[in-house]
């Protein structure tokens, strides 16, 4: 695994977030910390580029940032490593292709150049989509720890790299994971209504096979105390609810592909969106 963070900033209110959780996390695992700009490829193409002195006050704006988030890092965590580069070209691609070399990526939810109406910007999405590494997104500055990590579980095999993660983080901040699992039933809720014990009864089993699974977790990693939640619903509004006093929130994305909603899943991409607290997205 490699010894370095990477996070990615553009001067934005959640980049800057990004910069100081990047600059924790940093310091929580004893790595160093990389902070990339990157000038995007509409500063540089025709008709930019004949405007006379755009390039310059392009370099000068990507040195602010840098300075800016460097100050920031050494403030917040005096011991860690930081270096600074700004790069030119489409950001999601390059960020992507720095990333192969980081251990996990950091990045703000929304850029300078979102619309203020989405939570999650393009670039975000499409680098939690297609990231081989963890990749947390912070769209608020770090607050005081809860001492919680929550983790979505819906029975699949990938559930167990997303867990994985969560005690790895759990572990290293001294807290505790909560598993979150909504059970939502194979027809519409407004049917279940007449089916009332089917319902129960449907839930009873899905409680007892995820109260199987927590405790293998537990017999694995007796130092960690593990809690879990079962309820009905969909898994956006339970993993919601949970995080609301979470330190991370953990979900797993699914295989790669061409469109960024079917890579993350509708439940990733649901989290992602209403979700306030920094989440994890692991592969």
């Amino acid at each position: 695994m490699s010894e370095w963070i990477l996070v990615a900033t553009d001067g934005s209110e959640p980049a800057s977030a990004a910069v100081r959780w990047a600059a924790d996390e940093a310091a929580l695992w004893g790595r160093g910390l990389r902070v990339l700009h990157v000038v995007g490829p509409q500063g540089l193409a025709a008709p930019y580029a004949e405007v006379a002195g755009l390039a310059d006050a392009l370099s000068e704006e990507a040195a602010n940032i840098l300075r800016d988030a460097e100050r920031a890092v050494r403030e917040r965590a005096p011991g860690v490593e930081v270096t600074s580069e700004a790069l030119s070209g489409p950001a999601s691609p390059i960020l992507l292709e720095e990333a192969a070399r980081a251990s996990e990526i950091v990045i703000g939810s929304r850029g300078r150049g979102g619309l203020t109406g989405l939570l999650l910007g393009s670039v975000s999405l499409s680098v939690t989509a297609n990231a081989e590494i963890p990749v947390v997104v912070v769209r608020e500055p770090p607050g005081p720890p809860t001492g919680e990590i929550v983790v979505g579980f819906d029975l699949s095999p990938h559930s167990e790299v997303s867990f994985a993660y969560a005690a790895e983080q759990a572990r290293k901040r001294g807290a505790r994971v909560r598993v979150v699992h909504a059970w939502q039933p194979p027809v519409s809720p407004a049917l279940m209504t007449y089916y009332p014990d089917v319902s129960e009864s449907a839930l009873e089993a899905e409680i007892t096979v995820v109260q199987k699974v927590v405790a293998e977790w537990r017999a694995r990693h007796p130092d960690l105390e593990i809690v879990e939640t079962v309820t009905g619903g969909h898994p956006v509004t339970a993993i919601s609810a949970a995080a609301e006093s979470a330190d991370l929130v953990v979900v797993g994305a699914r295989r790669r592909g061409e469109v960024a909603r079917a890579v993350l899943g509708s439940i990733g991409h649901g989290v992602l969106h209403n979700v306030s607290r920094p989440v994890a997205v692991v592969r």
